[in-house]
This record gives structure tokens, sequence and C-alpha cells, in this order.
């Protein structure tokens, strides 16, 4: 499998499923890819996923999900010694590692569901943003659970992606009003809480999300309103310690094909912000319920 053929691959599984994340097709490729590849040694072949990686990487999908889905992954296929007697039994054995990991990940969103759901009471008022294939697992079962709620969707510009959550929370029964991203600071007094996904997680325990989530943070912080993340633990990311909004990897800010082109950083929009964790009350993983601060020895464990 070629570097085409790989980034073809991720994509197909993307349009495939539309509720399938960054980082899960990407593991996805990876396995294909494992299964694929002609390495003639353990070293090579870790080499060569690390290219297939950076391949997955130049893509326009989120760089974030995919640096920390990956990292993990590879973590987790390579984390026990392998005892084959040839390679060819060695790359089954880690054929099998990575089909574990993938089926270990995809009930994460259940799990944060379960966890997420009772935080939203009878009648409650909820703000979100964008939209979050997370926070719309956590909503759809709180509403299963009888709760009747209201949820105001930013709009969510420069693609208006908050349109889309608006459309699938009324196709399930959920009231729901888009506004404009301007508007945050004026119907934050309505709510009772935000809930917002995260495209990843850094060790400080802030976030790295959709633009126009940290103006959410601190507007929720001056309104005393809790302000929740539900994230899965594949995103949380290492050696990420930013300080603030320019600490922020750029290929985590902007599309690579916006790096490729060389274009004038200071003239185009990021697409994400972050939020430290001073503004952030709970995190709902598939770990448990964190607060900002375990966050780090949540990545000191998963890397363990």
């Amino acid at each position: 499998m070629n570097r085409q053929e790989a980034i073809d691959y991720f994509q197909q599984k993307v349009e495939e499923n539309t509720d399938l994340s960054a980082a899960i097709a990407a593991i996805h490729t990876l396995i294909e890819y494992l299964k694929l590849n002609e390495a003639a040694t353990l070293a090579e072949l870790r080499d060569n996923l690390q290219n297939c990686i950076k391949w997955l990487k130049d893509t326009d999908s989120s760089t974030t999900a995919i640096t920390s889905g990956c990292e993990l992954f590879l973590r987790f296929i390579t984390l026990t010694a392998l005892d084959q007697s040839n390679f060819a039994d060695c790359k089954t054995v880690l054929v099998e590692r990575g089909n574990m990991y993938l089926k270990n990940v995809a009930g994460a969103r259940d799990k944060i569901a379960r966890l997420g759901h009772p935080f939203i009471r009878d009648g409650a008022t909820v703000l979100t943003h964008s939209i979050s294939r997370v926070v719309l697992k956590v909503l759809l079962e709180a509403a299963r659970q009888k709760k009747r709620f209201k949820v105001y969707v930013t709009e969510s510009n420069p693609d208006r992606s908050g349109e889309e959550m608006a459309r699938r929370l009324n196709e399930a029964g959920i009231p729901s009003v888009v506004i404009l991203d301007a508007a945050v600071g004026y119907i934050m007094e309505k709510v009772d809480l935000v809930l917002v996904g995260a495209e990843g997680v850094a060790e400080s325990g802030g976030i790295i999300n959709k633009i126009g989530t940290y103006q959410m943070g601190i507007c929720a912080k001056a309104s005393n309103k809790p302000f929740y993340v539900v994230v899965e633990c594949f995103k949380f990311v290492r050696m990420i310690y930013p300080l603030n909004q320019q600490d922020v990897p750029n290929e985590f800010k902007y599309n690579a094909s916006t790096l490729r082109d060389g274009l004038d950083l200071t003239k185009e929009h990021p697409l994400i912000d972050y939020t430290p964790p001073a503004y952030i009350t709970l995190l709902f993983t598939d770990l448990g319920v964190l607060t900002p601060s375990a966050v780090s020895d949540e990545l000191i464990n998963l890397y363990l």
C-alpha cells in the first residue's frame, strides 16, 4: 500500500460512515497498511507505520485526533513483547492487537453517554458548539431516559456545522435552536450547562476544539455555569502544554492544504482554539469522569 492508496482507503472509511471519527478511520487504515506492508523487520515495519501516519496527517481531516489516536494505537500493539519465532507470526499478532484496540475504542461513546447523561436534568437547557458525535450520543441517551430538555447550538462558522447538529437533534425529537456564534454571551444566562466535544485533550487538561470553544468557556466561567467536555481517551495528546493560543502547533490550527500552499497565516482563520483547564468543570471520558488536573495522570497510565 503506497501513500495514495493509504489516503484513498482512509477517505473511503470516512465517507462510508459519517459518524466515524478521523482517529478511528486512521486506525482502520493503519491495520490495513499493517496487513499489506512488505517490511522484513519489526523496526522497518514501525518506521513504515510512522510514515503512514504522516500521510494521514497530511489530509485535511483532524490532525489533532489522528496524532493522538495513532500514537496510542502504536503504543498498544507494541506494548507487550513478541515471542513468535518468525516475522510473519509477529505481524499476525500485531494485526490481532490492532483489531483488539479498535474493538476497545469502538464502545467509548456508549460509556461516555452512560456517564454524562445524569448531568442533564429534566427541564434543563443545554448549550453546545458545532457538531460533535459524542455530544450527540450523550444528548440522545438523556432523551432515551425520558428527560425533557432544550438545546441551543452555535451556528459554528465558517462551515456552519451547528446546523447539521440541530437537524439531527430535531429529528430525534430534541428541541434545538441554532444561534449565532456572536450570541454565546447573550444566551449564556438562559442555559443550565455547556456541553462540548474535543478534537484533542492536552496534558494540562485543556482542550483543543472547533474555533469558538474558548469564548464559550470564558462566558460560562463568568456566568458561573458548568462547562462539561465529553471526549474519548484516544484523543488525549502527549507532550502538548499550550499556555496560550499561539502555543498550539500550526498543524492543529490549519488544514494541511493551507500549510502546504504556503499561505500567509496572519490572513487565515484558525480552525480550532485552545480552552485552558481553568474554564473546564469536568471531562467525561471512557476512562471515567475526570477533573482537568487528572488528565496528566491518566496519560501516564495510558503510556505505561
